[in-house]
């Protein structure tokens, strides 16, 4: 059987582009059991009330939801479990100094497969406030408007 090739998304967290303002993204390992990777592969997570963090010197993810395997037996996996996410210890150090500054969080934005292996993109964060989210989204209704309008306007032109 040949070895998996390129990236292949499993879960994406939308909503965490909404609801924070991203400042640097890193690319973490996931140490997972058996049943959490098949689980994976059948494209099943969730990564809504996940949130990451650092505890003596190690990088954790916290509160994302893999489904127990269907085919699983006693060997299944807690669906919410913390898992261990895999960076380089300059990374850590980083990503914790930033935590620690205040104001930031760690929020997973996607878990997918690379070469197949399980990673998982993570977003150091500030979280936005209810009139930026309303800022956000009215600059994006004004820019489809305009597109709109130029679209109309170059085919009355031809």
């Amino acid at each position: 059987m040949p070895k998996e090739q390129g990236e292949k998304v499993v879960a994406t967290n939308r909503k965490a582009r909404h609801d924070y303002s991203i400042e640097d993204t890193y690319e973490a390992g996931l140490v997972l059991s058996g049943t959490e990777v098949k689980s994976l592969r059948m494209g099943r997570a969730s990564l809504v009330d996940g949130y990451g963090f650092i505890d003596r010197g190690e990088a954790w993810l916290d509160a994302v939801h893999i489904p127990e395997y269907s085919q699983g037996t006693w060997t299944n996996h807690p669906p919410r479990r913390k898992r261990k996410m895999l960076l380089h210890k300059r990374e850590i150090i980083k990503i914790s100094q930033k935590v620690k500054e205040g104001g930031y969080t760690l929020v997973p934005l996607r878990i997918y497969f690379l070469d197949g292996r399980a990673k998982v993109e993570l977003a150091v964060a500030k979280g936005k406030k209810e009139y930026d989210k309303r800022h956000a989204l009215r600059e994006r209704q004004d820019k489809r408007e305009a597109d709109r309008a130029m679209r109309t306007r170059n085919r009355m032109g031809e």
